[in-house]
């Protein structure tokens, strides 16, 4: 599974939203900038997270975005199915009977990458924006990431 640009970018973006927010709105431009996402891409994105129930909009001078949520109760999984990024490893549609060969049978490895697709959900589920902002999501290999282990040697990784 490869998650597109839209996904990721959505995501980036509520972390730094969630990041910056100090109880007044923050201006979508200035993620724009932060993030490197281009205005009008987060525009559309985040009326799709406006429309998902995910952010307010505040217009006027001073404006911006504020979470309609806490960023304990936002997961990452909502994020991504809010602006219409399917979590799907099979050429299959969600769902469907049917199988993605020309004979309507599913392929030999559709269970494979149908329970992988599952694991993938659960774990963007058990992943909230307030654990990204706070460092608390597992890097390579089962270990935390941690900036200042670094400074140990360890690239950056330490194990907990």
């Amino acid at each position: 599974m490869k998650l597109s640009t839209k996904g990721r970018y959505a995501v980036m973006a509520m972390v730094d939203l969630a990041k910056q927010s100090t109880g007044g709105p923050v201006a979508l431009a200035d993620v724009a900038e932060r993030q490197e996402i281009s205005l009008s891409y987060l525009e559309q994105l985040f009326g799709k997270l406006r429309r998902g129930g995910l952010v307010k909009s505040v217009r006027g001078p001073g404006g911006g975005y504020l979470l309609s949520r806490s960023a304990d109760d936002t997961r990452i999984c909502d994020i991504i199915l809010a602006v219409d990024e399917p979590i799907q490893t099979t050429r299959c549609s969600p769902g469907s009977p049917t199988g993605c060969k020309s004979n309507q049978s599913r392929c030999l490895t559709h269970d494979l990458w149908e329970g992988l697709g599952h694991h993938i959900y659960m774990y963007l589920s058990s992943v909230s924006l307030a654990d990204v902002v706070d460092k608390r999501v597992l890097g390579r290999g089962g270990q935390l990431f941690r900036p200042d282990a670094a400074a140990d040697g360890v690239a950056g990784f330490a194990a907990e």
